[in-house]
């Protein structure tokens, strides 16, 4: 049959070919492929003489004169005419310097090697030859509809894993993949979170975290949580990394502190772990520090004034009342009341390097030294407070008038440090004092960028004072002999909170658990465990019985788009940016950080720390 199919062609005579854009033209045959079913053919274009390989489907169909007769049987033992040498040399000198013209029929006519070749009538019978040719197929095109079916195979797999995906996952989500993720981690942990049944252990300084719960404008924008608090006093930041070959993964950064506070903490639990012990530190002669510290927008102003209803606070529920309810409530001890203590209250803040009273439309204040090298901010109204009531009334009065601005991050930003203080006197002379601090929101250079100067000025006095602030507090912690207090106002106000014996201090840090603020968060995790820095073992992070080693510290997955569920294929680890913490501390050659710093200079500052670092890494 495959002979038949070959009998009315023959090697040099011209066919109409059809190119791959469509165009339809001459060429010559050269040469014919019978286990294939096809034929070769040459043509000149542009000088170049061009040639491909066409089944006999695709010229039967433009060369319908070329159809086998399905009344004639040619015997399969007769050869096809043999084709004189003389023709064929003269085929390919025509074809080396004649170009074929389309519409020029006579031409056409005319190129027919050989004797001049009658067009034969076409029969009734062609037409049903064309259709059983049409069937036929060559390899090519069997092979690409192979491949067209694979592809939608893999479509409808992908399209079934997808429809499994949402059922369990919101597909809308671009974070969906990373909240799978974070679900899978967090059902590998045991949670124990810290319940006011835990006991209250002792710290002259106490750093604290807490979560606060996502907003409404994060759940609109459908912002992800990735801050895990397992256990009471560990913290873990679930970061979104890109590899270069663009598959996402999680790096789980781990801290811990000496508590953590998860975002269905109240007030009242924060303020029983951590501002509350610090009261009776006042009537024991001492002085007493708490402050919030953290991101724009991430709850320092809820946690130290109170809950907020619409732009109105209720104090009532902040730990400036709740300290100062307790301070009454210890004036009535039989051992205190005895003392005949007074109890004042002073609230003050700092803005841009410069203090204004809160409580005398807003005066500004100076702050100076006396005699007694002891710093006085000369013109600070002093108001005695007999209850709660008046507390509370201090305290709207001068959150009312306290310095805020608009920010990318939240729209009532504070831009100062405000200072409320719970004075004891007795017989007019200083007894103890209570110092709550509601800092302003520290804020990175990259998310200034785009606002005024004035605002890039604000967040750089901010971001000096709470540089100075922290290297006050390691110094009050490790017990230095210097405390550098006048690296800005803020500490130079609360100097005696830092030099006194008997002193105790309490850091909060407040942080958001979107995914948006992300590096502001560790950047807050950072600052606080640079405070007080802490050791982390592996028994640390509370992992469930058969779900991974607890060897393994910090965790990373990464995300196969077309894998049917998230897979674990990385080992946990943890990385140096985490903390330096995660190992215990490991003091190399304490001579030589010494002789550094008597030969440079450097005291109790962050130069000193680097040094110390690079020394350490380099004895390794």
């Amino acid at each position: 049959m495959a002979a038949a199919n070959f009998v009315k062609i023959q090697i040099g005579i011209y066919v109409e070919i059809e190119r791959s854009d469509g165009r339809i033209h001459q060429a010559m045959l050269t040469s014919l492929n019978e286990d294939s079913e096809s034929v070769t053919v040459e043509w000149i274009e542009n000088g170049v003489v061009k040639g491909k390989e066409i089944d006999l489907e695709g010229i039967f169909s433009l060369n319908p004169d070329l159809a086998p007769d399905e009344d004639i049987e040619p015997s399969p033992e007769t050869p096809p005419p043999p084709i004189p040498a003389a023709k064929v040399n003269k085929i390919v000198k025509s074809r080396q310097t004649v170009a074929p013209i389309k519409n020029d029929t006579s031409a056409r006519d005319n190129r027919v090697v050989g004797s001049a070749r009658a067009r034969p009538t076409q029969l009734p019978e062609q037409s049903s030859s064309s259709q059983q040719n049409a069937c036929r197929k060559s390899n090519c095109v069997k092979e690409v509809e192979k491949l067209q079916e694979k592809r939608e195979k893999r479509r409808l797999q992908q399209q079934e894993l997808r429809e499994k995906r949402a059922q369990v996952v919101d597909a809308t989500n671009p974070n969906y993949e990373i909240m799978c993720m974070i679900r899978d981690f967090r059902g590998s942990l045991d949670y124990t979170p810290l319940t006011a049944a835990d006991p209250i252990d002792e710290h002259r300084i106490c750093v604290c975290v807490r979560k606060r719960p996502l907003n409404k404008k994060e759940t609109l924008m459908k912002d992800l949580d990735v801050i895990t608090i397992p256990s009471k006093d560990v913290v873990m930041v679930h970061e979104p990394k890109q590899k270069v070959d663009l598959t996402r993964y999680l790096e789980n950064q781990t801290f811990r502190f000496d508590y953590a506070f998860d975002d269905t903490a109240s007030n009242e639990m924060v303020y029983r772990f951590t501002a509350q012990p610090l009261v009776e530190t006042i009537f024991e002669r001492g002085m007493a520090t708490c402050f919030a510290y953290g991101q724009t927008g991430s709850g320092k102003t809820h946690t130290m004034g109170g809950d907020f209803l619409g732009r109105n606070q209720d104090c009532s529920k902040g730990i400036y009342t709740l300290a100062a309810r307790d301070v009454f409530l210890m004036l009535k001890k039989p051992n205190y009341n005895k003392l005949e203590l007074q109890v004042y209250a002073t609230f003050f803040e700092i803005y841009s390097g410069k203090v204004f009273d809160l409580l005398n439309r807003k005066t500004k204040l100076r702050v100076l030294e006396d005699g007694k090298q002891q710093v006085q901010v000369v013109g600070l109204q002093e108001r005695e407070v007999k209850c709660v009531e008046d507390v509370l009334k201090l305290t709207e009065i001068g959150n009312s008038c306290r310095t805020s601005g608009q920010t990318s991050a939240n729209a009532h930003s504070s831009r100062s440090h405000a200072v409320f203080q719970i004075i004891l006197r007795r017989k007019g002379k200083l007894h103890g004092k209570f110092s709550l601090i509601d800092l302003a929101g520290n804020e990175r250079g990259a998310d200034t960028f785009s606002a005024d100067r004035q605002t890039r000025l604000e967040g750089a006095e901010i971001n000096k004072s709470l540089l100075a602030l922290k290297e006050c507090i390691r110094a009050l912690g490790q017990n230095k002999p210097h405390t550098p207090f006048r690296a800005s106002k803020l500490t130079q106000v609360l100097r005696d909170s830092f030099i006194r014996g008997n002193s105790r201090t309490c850091m909060i840090a407040t942080i958001s658990p979107g995914i948006a603020s992300c590096e502001n968060t560790l950047n807050t995790l950072r600052y606080a465990n640079r405070v007080k820095e802490f050791g982390i073992s592996p028994s640390d992070i509370p992992f469930s019985q058969g779900s991974g080693s607890r060897s393994d510290l910090s965790p990373s997955y990464e995300y196969d788009d077309f894998s049917p569920s998230v897979t674990r294929v990385k080992g946990l680890k943890i990385g140096r940016s985490t903390a330096e913490d995660i190992h215990p501390t490991v003091h190399h050659a304490p001579n030589q950080i010494d002789d550094l710093e008597t030969r440079w200079g450097v005291g109790s500052s962050p130069q000193r720390d680097d040094l110390k670092l690079l020394c350490e890494q380099n004895m390794k």
